[in-house]
């Protein structure tokens, strides 16, 4: 019984919170001028230290605006209303992005290729104190990076030669995979598994585990996490593999 009580009260507070979190946007969208905290946790009858996290939430997933003290409706709500069709590559991936950092705790990325180089378009970053961080918008190698080397292997062998052929890759730490017999030997293993593992290839004490997305039959990039060397093992490894097949499925059927 005590058991069955805790469940009721977490159901009853995850409502409590949801319900909270539409009052706060419903009531500031009703008014025509920014609104501060103080008069929301009034009106609403919030504790201000409830307040704060929401709001703190809604603004960073843009459903709310703050300027200074005051809050107003955000660019996050038109995206509510766009049209089917309406939304990027990004806004489809950014939910199941963050949903996986918070299933696995590690940080994970969506990238895009971008000529013989990826570019993460979504990033969550772990909350544990020793994480891995990718930067939005920032060129990376292919070759050094799990989900790099997810896309490479799904390259039309035409394309595959060209970047052979085109890229000098860099070695950025001892174990750098740069040799095109190595490299192609690492995308075997990649189209046999559907699965890009790296070690340490990129930044000391990171592994990467990269799985790539396709769209109506077209490659639109990959999805990663980026693991501290001290906390991935075999069973990290399998777990990381199961929620990026399961996560790719369901980006796969948008």
């Amino acid at each position: 019984m005590v058991e069955n009580g805790s469940v009721a009260a977490a159901q009853s507070s995850q409502v409590k919170s949801a319900t909270r979190t539409l009052d706060i946007i419903e009531f500031v969208v009703a008014h025509d001028r920014p609104l501060v905290a103080q008069e929301i946790a009034v009106a609403l009858g919030i504790p201000v230290s409830s307040l704060s996290y929401l709001l703190g939430t809604l603004v960073e997933r843009d459903y709310l605006a703050r300027d200074g003290r005051r809050y107003s409706a955000g660019p996050g709500l038109e995206r509510l209303q766009a049209r089917p069709g309406g939304f990027t590559l990004a806004d489809r991936a950014a939910p199941l992005v963050r949903t996986l950092r918070v299933q696995l705790n590690e940080t994970t990325s969506f990238f895009v290729r971008i000529d013989w180089d990826v570019e993460a378009i979504v990033t969550e970053t772990s909350e544990q104190a020793l994480r891995y961080s990718i930067d939005i918008g920032r060129r990376l190698p292919m070759h050094a990076l799990a989900s790099g080397k997810a896309l490479l292997a799904a390259l039309p062998a035409e394309d595959l030669e060209r970047y052979f052929a085109e890229v000098e890759r860099s070695r950025f730490t001892p174990t750098t995979v740069t040799s095109e017999k190595a490299l192609r030997k690492d995308l075997a293993e990649v189209r046999r598994t559907g699965f890009a593992v790296t070690n340490e290839e990129y930044s000391l004490g990171i592994r990467g585990i990269g799985r790539v997305v396709t769209m109506g039959g077209d490659v639109v990039g990959s999805l990663s996490f980026g693991i501290p060397k001290a906390r991935f093992d075999d069973a990290m490894k399998r777990r990381a593999m199961d929620l990026l097949e399961r996560t790719a499925g369901l980006l796969e059927t948008c």
